[in-house]
């Protein structure tokens, strides 16, 4: 039994499965929120309330192509929890009009600022589609079956990040890479697990004269990529390939190899790595992205470290376990770690750069 203080300065004892009760009941409600959050954001609910203006549920429901009770009852949910306004509580259901605040939009509606969340809602609820069959791999040491494409997607969770951050401040951060990818003759980028494809759009975006080429072994996700550039009209210097960058006719094609957020979700990263070195010219950087974790093994430790284990624990882990010969690294993936991967990938040093985003830390590899 521990205590706390109470309000007159007096010592009470304190129950800590009282407290942790309390907790878990906290983490439900949060749960939940993103579950509606989910709804919000694969339903239009959150663009067609920006876009349109306050509306009544049958509004929205006409807005939307959805049914007016379901909406109704999120919306009346989006209320009580304080992600919408009401202009009336005490009007009647069918009455009641609500609203998106505008210091809100930001977080639940552009997609391409860096505060946006509403990916929260999707990432999940992927995430928890396979929690049956990973019980099953905990068993057995293997992985769940991958997930497929439908319904959710991917949560484009890097997106506003990327196209905001990484050509503009990450990038011009290492001095002579940033020159190099200014100047003359075009410099040749190669994006390994480049997912959806905005590191490399942001890429391109940043620097006019490059040529970037993104890889991924998901056909679903280089599907998306392509539409990606597409739609932002980078698609004539970004190209992507469903690909194992370690195969023959890569080596010595690119001035900067690039993999960001994506080592630890490989089976094999050394030779991810070693098939990194090879692609580079002479000279050439391999800068690598990945979380922020501490450089030990604490306990209890901070928010940021218990996100990247929850993570770890129900997805990034998992999907790396299927390959006999997995590292089974997982999203907590500290320095020591890498260094020791890239060592046995041949590179004769890792810098750790002299800067941080909120979840990331960045390295360059040596040659």
């Amino acid at each position: 039994m521990t205590t706390e203080s109470s309000p007159a300065g007096q010592r009470r004892p304190v129950d800590p499965a009282a407290a942790l009760a309390e907790r878990l009941f906290h983490d439900v409600v949060g749960a939940l929120e993103l579950f509606t959050v989910y709804l919000g954001e694969r339903l239009g609910l959150y663009r067609a309330l920006d876009a349109g203006g306050p509306a009544t549920s049958s509004e929205l429901a006409g807005r939307t192509g959805t049914d007016e009770r379901y909406v109704r009852e999120w919306l009346e949910h989006h209320a009580a929890s304080g992600l919408l306004e009401v202009h009336d509580p005490s009007a009647g259901p069918l009455a009641r009009r609500y609203r998106l605040p505008p210091d809100l939009v930001p977080v639940l509606v552009d997609l391409d600022d860096i505060r946006y969340r509403a990916f929260n809602g999707v990432e999940i609820v992927r995430a928890g589609r396979w929690l049956p069959q990973l019980v099953e791999a905990f068993r057995t040491g293997g992985a769940p079956p991958p997930l497929p494409w439908a319904p959710e997607g991917r949560a484009e969770y890097n997106r506003a990040t990327f196209l905001n951050l990484l050509g503009t401040q990450w990038l011009p951060a290492i001095p002579d890479v940033d020159q190099r990818l200014r100047r003359e003759p075009p410099a040749r980028v190669a994006d390994l697990a480049c997912g959806a494809g905005w590191s490399s759009i942001a890429m391109a975006r940043a620097y006019p004269l490059v040529r970037v080429e993104g890889f991924d072994l998901d056909p679903d996700v280089i599907a998306a990529a392509r539409r990606n550039a597409e739609q932002a009209g980078a698609s004539g210097r970004v190209t992507f390939a469903v690909t194992d960058a370690s195969g023959p006719g890569m080596s010595g094609r690119f001035d900067l190899v690039t993999i960001f957020e994506g080592l630890h979700d490989m089976a094999r990263p050394v030779e991810a790595l070693r098939a990194a070195r090879g692609m580079l010219g002479r000279p050439g950087s391999v800068v690598i992205a990945d979380e922020l974790v501490e450089d030990e093994f604490t306990a209890p430790a901070s928010d940021l470290e218990r996100y990247h284990y929850g993570w770890s624990l129900v997805s990034c882990l998992p999907a790396a376990m299927g390959d006999p010969g997995t590292a089974a690294t997982g999203a907590v993936m500290r320095t020591a770690t890498l260094r020791r991967y890239a060592e046995e990938a041949g590179f004769s040093g890792v810098e750790v750069l002299p800067f941080e985003t909120e979840t990331w830390r960045f390295y360059r590899l040596t040659p």
